[in-house]
Parts: structure tokens; C-alpha cells; sequence
């Protein structure tokens, strides 16, 4: 009887980890718990572990998965459906010795273990999407003799690493756009967006700096904001459907007519959203940023730069960086060669003053024998000894210290 099975389940080793990537080994074991009192006949305990995109919209019955890896297609005008599979891996953990028709399972709690080795290729991260997903799962088949099969799934995810310090994801995104306001002669100016990140590849919790310059020529009061879009597309049958979320806005301020706003650096944070799907023939997810100004009775001015969310952080060193760091090492290997050991004395200050400044600054005659019989020598000596000096070197030491 079916009820002798009170348990059917299957465990992971490991249920903290969160996804699994091409190559690692996902580990567990099937549970089978037998009633108390009763014994349970079975034939053997399977598992397969699956991963495939599936995409469909329209009307019409939904078809299910199918095991093989072609792309299937509902031939229906209302309806269109496609299936890619990534991975199947089938194993048998335990199944009924030659010559014998079932094994007997007392009561109590039975485990078989299983170690399922994800293919090295590169799969398509996990994703549920408004026309489509990408699902992995294990799949445990208990079969049994004079019984109806029991089935049992278990979801876990994939996640197919992005490197944001990739060099195509490190360079600076810009661009700009103009709209002008009103219309003929009526016109009272044009309103431009010009925008700029400094990469194009970003992690959830990332923050993204976003530079831009809004000038507001028009007669209107404009508010600018910015926003990062998802945009999902399924593919299937030779069409192809679309749908774009907003997952994170920010609003800056109100910006007058004739006025311009600057924002350096303005923080847009990133939610935890799935990474981007790049690699799949039926299924992309794609990010953009979009900076736009709304206009009070006209349609919003509106730019967009295309970002990737990836899975390994920026590690806050480029490789332009790197390069540009050791150019500017080797360039500076010279500056060592030519400082001297002992550097020199500055000019006396004489030798950079113009004869007119000379002139104007020297005593007249009269002033000079005054000095002189003060001084008991030449006045302009002593003047032109201390005008015209470099200061004295500094020093913690007084070289004049007062004796009390």
C-alpha cells in the first residue's frame, strides 16, 4: 500500500549554499521512512537532475517538459512555447537484485546518497521571468511493484558567473540627447541630458555613480530623475516577446528655467535582482540606466546607458588603472637620475630684479652719507647686503638664543 511510505523526501548536504555553479558537486540523499508496524515493497529509488529554459506566452494548453534537449515549439497560432535543456544526468541509487522481483523495506528511516556532478559548461543562471524561467531540480522516483510510482522535486539554483573587472565591463559609458520645447515659432528652448558612468558592470549593493549635466533652456520647470530598468526578452518560434521592470529610481531636484543642475556622483543603489543573462538562445535579462527630465505637457527627454549586473564584486582596480600606475612608475624612473646629490642654493634675490626696481628702491645721495656715518662704513652695502638676500633656512634651533 502507498501509505506504508510515510516519508518521501530529498535532502541536500549542504542547505545553506544558495546556488551552485558548471563543475561543482550538489550532494544529498533521498529519504524513504517506512510506517511503524508494516513493511514496503520497491523496485528501486532513482533520481535525474534537470535544468532547462522554458518560454511561453498566448493561449492554449501549456506543454510539458520534455526530457530531450531540442527546442520543442506549440505549433498553435495563440499559443508559442520552447524548451532548451541545459542538464540531465540520471543515476540509480538503489534497484532490485537479478532474479528477484522487489526489496522489502522494514519500518524505520532509509537514506540513499547521491553526488551529482554539474557539467563544465557554462549554464544559464536561474531565473522566473513574466513569459519564461530557467529551473534546475533533482528528481527522486520511488517505484514500487503493486503501486502507482511516487515522485518527488527539489529546486536549487544556478548561478553562471559574471566578472564585473572584466575589461569590457570596466570602460565608461556617456551619452547625450536634446529636445526642444514648444513648437514653430512658439519654441522657447531646448532642454539636454548629458550622462555619464564611469563602468558599465555592477554587483547587487553596488552603488552607481552617475554623472551628469542637465541644462534647462526651456520656459518650464523640469524634474529630472534616474532609473534602472529590466528588461526580460523570451524568444521562441521565430518570435519574440518582451517585458521591461522598474527595479530602482532616484529623483533630483526641480531645475528652473534658464538653470542648469550638475550632478557629481548622484547614488543610485542596486537591489538584489538576478544577475544578467547573456548566454541563453531563448531567454536574455538585460539592465539599462536611464536618466530622463520630466516635462510639464510634453513627453519626457530620456537617455539610456546599458549596465551589466554581474556576480563577482569590483575589486576597485582596473586594468587601465594597473597600466596606467606602472607607465607612470616607469616615467618617473628618471626623475632619480637627475635630482643632485646636494641640491643648490637659490638666486640672490639681486639677480631677478629689474634695474627700474633697482633704482626705484635705492637711497639718494644725501641718505647715503647720513647712513654711512651712522654705520661707520658704506650705507648701500649694508642695505643692498639685506634687501636683496634669500631669506635665512629654517631651523627648530635658535642661532640667536637671548641669555637671560
Amino acid at each position: 500500500m502507498a501509505d506504508k511510505v510515510k516519508v518521501f523526501c530529498i535532502m541536500f548536504n549542504n542547505e545553506d549554499k544558495r546556488e551552485y555553479s558548471a563543475g561543482e558537486v550538489l550532494s544529498g540523499h533521498v529519504v524513504v521512512e517506512v510506517s511503524t508496524g508494516v513493511s514496503a515493497q520497491i523496485k528501486a529509488v532513482k533520481i535525474s537532475t534537470r535544468g532547462c529554459a522554458q518560454v511561453y506566452w498566448g493561449k492554449g494548453p501549456r506543454q510539458a517538459p520534455s526530457p530531450s534537449s531540442a527546442a520543442i515549439a506549440n505549433t498553435s497560432s495563440q499559443c508559442v512555447q520552447e524548451q532548451v535543456e541545459y542538464l540531465c544526468i540520471s543515476q540509480t541509487l538503489k534497484e532490485t537484485p537479478d532474479g528477484e522481483e522487489f526489496i522489502s523495506l522494514d519500518e524505520g528511516r532509509y537514506e540513499f546518497p547521491f553526488h551529482v556532478e554539474l557539467t563544465q559548461t557554462p549554464l544559464v543562471t536561474s531565473f522566473k521571468g513574466k513569459y519564461g524561467s530557467v529551473c534546475y531540480e533533482v528528481t527522486a522516483v520511488l517505484q514500487r511493484p503493486l503501486n502507482q510510482d511516487q515522485t518527488v522535486n527539489r529546486e536549487f539554483s544556478v548561478i553562471s558567473h559574471v566578472d564585473v573587472n572584466s575589461p569590457w565591463l570596466l570602460s565608461s559609458v556617456s551619452t547625450n540627447n536634446e529636445k526642444m520645447i514648444g513648437c514653430w515659432i512658439f519654441t522657447s528652448g531646448p532642454i539636454s541630458l548629458n550622462v555619464n558612468i564611469n563602468r558599465m558592470g555592477y554587483c547587487n549593493g553596488e552603488s552607481i555613480p552617475i554623472n551628469a549635466v542637465i541644462e534647462n533652456c526651456s520656459s518650464r520647470l523640469i524634474v529630472p530623475k534616474a532609473a534602472i530598468y529590466q528588461i526580460q526578452t523570451f524568444m521562441a518560434n521565430g518570435k519574440t516577446k518582451s517585458y521591461t521592470k522598474l527595479v530602482a529610481s532616484v529623483r533630483g531636484n526641480h531645475i528652473p528655467s534658464g538653470c542648469t543642475d550638475t550632478w557629481n556622483g548622484k547614488i543610485l543603489k542596486i537591489p538584489p535582482v538576478s544577475a544578467s543573462i547573456l548566454n541563453s538562445s531563448v531567454i536574455r535579462v538585460e539592465y539599462s540606466l536611464a536618466v530622463m527630465a520630466q516635462i510639464p505637457g510634453a513627453k519626457k527627454l530620456k537617455v539610456e546607458l546599458p549596465i551589466v549586473i554581474g556576480s563577482i564584486p569590483y575589486n576597485g582596480l582596473d586594468g587601465r588603472s594597473s597600466s596606467l600606475s606602472r607607465h607612470f612608475s616607469m616615467d618617473m624612473s628618471w626623475l632619480a637620475l637627475a635630482l643632485p646629490e646636494v641640491p643648490e642654493a637659490p638666486p640672490n634675490y639681486a639677480d631677478v630684479v629689474s634695474e627700474e626696481e633697482f633704482e626705484l628702491h635705492s637711497p639718494s645721495y644725501s641718505q647715503s652719507e647720513e647712513l654711512e656715518r651712522q654705520l661707520g662704513g658704506q650705507a648701500l652695502s649694508y642695505i643692498q647686503e639685506f634687501r636683496f638676500q634669500p631669506p635665512p633656512l629654517y631651523s627648530e634651533v635658535d642661532s640667536h638664543p637671548v641669555h637671560s
